[in-house]
């Protein structure tokens, strides 16, 4: 199984014309390397693909792998046109990725069927692996563990990155999308603050916003937890919740943005339309780095 552990996702630094600041994207992925992450999802959401050029795409991902050595790259190739993932695909597949991120972007919102139809055309495309994108909050598309399991038979769909639900649903939840799927499929899950219970509970992978900047922090959890070391990790986590707190309040993404000039790593904003924090919630920010022991 390719996809397991910690799936660190950093952002994408860029200038305000979409242009990749690769000083600052070779200093995230520095710690990431040096923490010894498992692999690195380069281009997520949190990576604002959307706002990239396919140029700016692809030079991204070259460096990401040129700097990951032995860690795999994940890299997003969602786009609204199927050709134009297919172009991604073959893109990242040329690049060294070692996967790539697949989410049904939209703007007409799309039915089970074409969602398939849109893997199986990308799938055949290219040799470049798949993760299913499971993120509803941006793509307004939500999988269904049987649109799943239906994709998983593709024999390029080697995983699902999907929200962790809350710590009573997480165990069922999981086993819902392990029942119909084969058993080297990677069943992985986002969603940083309810990410420790579904580790324990037997997910694969976290793919983690925090990761991208904090890989340590968020490594021993993940460690613990595969370990079955759970007072340990519940502990790890504890420490990370005025990091939740305000990811929950602010959105983790902003957040970040904020989290990685603070830190000295990058001053470079979100790409319009999205705003950077306001001073008050960037105080917040810096407050909960320090009450988790991460400034």
């Amino acid at each position: 199984m390719l996809l397991q552990g910690l799936s660190a996702f950093p952002i994408t630094p860029a200038d305000a014309a979409g242009r990749v600041d690769q000083a600052g994207l070779g200093r995230l992925l520095q710690r990431l390397v040096a923490a010894g992450v498992d692999s690195i999802g380069l281009l997520g959401s949190t990576g604002s693909y959307p706002y990239l050029s396919r140029a700016e795409r692809r030079g991204a991902i070259e460096q990401a792998v040129a700097s990951a050595g032995a860690i795999p790259v994940l890299a997003g190739i969602g786009a609204l046109r199927t050709d134009e993932a297919v172009a991604l695909a073959r893109d990242a597949f040329a690049a060294g990725a070692s996967a790539g991120l697949l989410a049904p972007v939209s703007y007409t919102p799309l039915l089970d069927d074409e969602v398939f139809a849109h893997f199986e055309a990308v799938a055949a495309a290219s040799d470049l692996p798949l993760v299913i994108y499971d993120n509803p909050g941006t793509t307004h598309f939500s999988f269904s563990p049987a649109l799943v399991a239906r994709l998983a038979r593709l024999p390029q769909v080697v995983a699902v990155k999907g929200l962790a639900p809350a710590a009573e649903a997480v165990a069922a939840h999981l086993a819902t999308l392990k029942a119909d799927v084969p058993e080297d499929f990677s069943v992985g899950v986002s969603g940083d603050w309810h990410a420790t219970e579904a580790l324990l509970a037997g997910a694969a992978a976290w793919y983690s916003v925090a990761g991208g900047l904090f890989p340590d922090a968020c490594l021993a959890i993940t460690r613990a937890a595969k370990e079955g070391r759970a007072a340990e990790a519940r502990q790890a986590d504890e420490r990370l919740q005025p990091l939740w707190a305000v990811f929950r309040r602010h959105t983790s993404l902003r957040c970040v943005y904020a989290a990685a000039e603070i830190l000295g790593i990058t001053d470079r904003a979100p790409l319009r339309p999205v705003l950077p924090l306001g001073e008050a919630a960037r105080q917040e920010v810096a407050a909960a780095l320090r009450a988790a022991g991460l400034s």
